[in-house]
């Protein structure tokens, strides 16, 4: 294996992590308008995400950073092609961060009610968008020769890359509503895990739309294997929700995330960005890459570096791991 094949499969790997962690804490944001009732629950819920939201958004710095590097054509044709939905859901994540860090710091019910707002919104955005994106990269763009995007936004707006974003969100709420579930006690808990049912239903109906349109057009026996474990573990993590068992439940969205994540880098490997207007102008592990000496300094720092980080947010979870309700917020002043 090449280090431009490694690096593809790191890169995978980071947007496979950013998709599990941020994916609960996007589902979460989106919550705090359809489970809560009063604003006490939405501080319980925001409190189950408060110690990790910000370290869950390194991953998406790392793929970023790590495409930058090892694939500067990719890199550089996405973030010109895809600049306006990529700007919103980089707005969308800056007024989501200060929304955590400024709700509280003021009694009055109007300010508190605007950033709660935008917690809302500012989740279910780009989650939606996301699969937007992915939709569009597994799909193929309108790519010429330079390896320059040529389309335009209306462009991305295709019902498939569309139908990538509703399963997103819908998978991220779920994927939401079941660590609600696993990370409360109470009432709350109770209404988690009712909603997760109901959400995981809708969620397996447009997932499985999705994936068997990906594995039609795209698919080869790789991609099926994950598709399956995919439909399989999210009908496991439905069943395991209505069991009460919500470890499990959560472990099976996540394996949901990871194997649907796994899917789509499966169906574009080799390409990195598939052209649809000359398959030869596609961007590919080989054309997109960087200089063998660049990956090669690359994987030294990545093998050093990675472990600690995931040690140290692993440890991070370990130490705030216990259930929250209602009765741990203090009444407002």
């Amino acid at each position: 294996m090449e280090l431009h094949d490694v690096w593809f499969v790191l890169i995978a790997f980071l947007w496979t992590g950013y998709f599990f962690l941020e994916g609960f804490d996007f589902g979460i944001g989106v919550l705090t308008k359809l489970l809560a009732r009063d604003r006490k629950e939405r501080r319980v819920l925001i409190n189950t995400i408060g110690p990790v939201w910000d370290g869950n958004e390194v991953w998406l710095l790392s793929a970023g950073g790590a495409t930058f590097a090892a694939f500067p054509e990719w890199y550089a044709t996405l973030f010109s092609g895809f600049y306006l939905p990529l700007l919103i859901i980089l707005f969308c994540l800056i007024v989501r961060g200060v929304a955590f860090e400024y709700r509280h710091k003021r009694d009055e019910d109007r300010w508190q009610t605007n950033w709660e707002h935008a917690i809302f919104w500012c989740s279910l955005i780009p989650a939606f968008l996301w699969g937007v994106a992915f939709g569009n990269i597994v799909r193929g763009v309108k790519i010429n020769g330079e390896m320059e995007y040529v389309g335009n936004v209306a462009d991305l707006l295709n019902p498939y890359a569309l139908l990538g974003g509703l399963v997103t969100l819908t998978l991220f709420t779920f994927h939401g509503a079941v660590f609600a579930a696993l990370k409360t006690v109470g009432d709350i808990r109770g209404r988690a895990r009712a909603l997760a049912t109901k959400l995981g239903l809708l969620t397996a109906v447009l997932a499985l739309g999705f994936l068997g349109w990906t594995q039609a057009g795209k698919g080869d026996t790789a991609s099926l294997v994950a598709m399956i474990v995919a439909v399989v573990a999210l009908v496991a993590a439905i069943g395991t929700n209505l069991a009460g068992r919500e470890g499990w439940s959560f472990a099976f969205s996540g394996v949901t995330i990871v194997a649907a994540v796994a899917m789509l880098f499966l169906t574009l490997f080799p390409n990195v960005m598939p052209s649809s207007l000359n398959e030869a102008w596609s961007l590919t592990v080989t054309n997109a890459s960087s200089t063998p000496y660049t990956l090669k300094i690359m994987t030294w720092c990545a093998g050093i570096a990675a472990p600690l980080v995931m040690l140290y947010q692993g440890w991070t979870y370990w130490v705030f791991r216990k259930r929250i309700g209602t009765q741990h917020i203090a009444d407002a002043h």
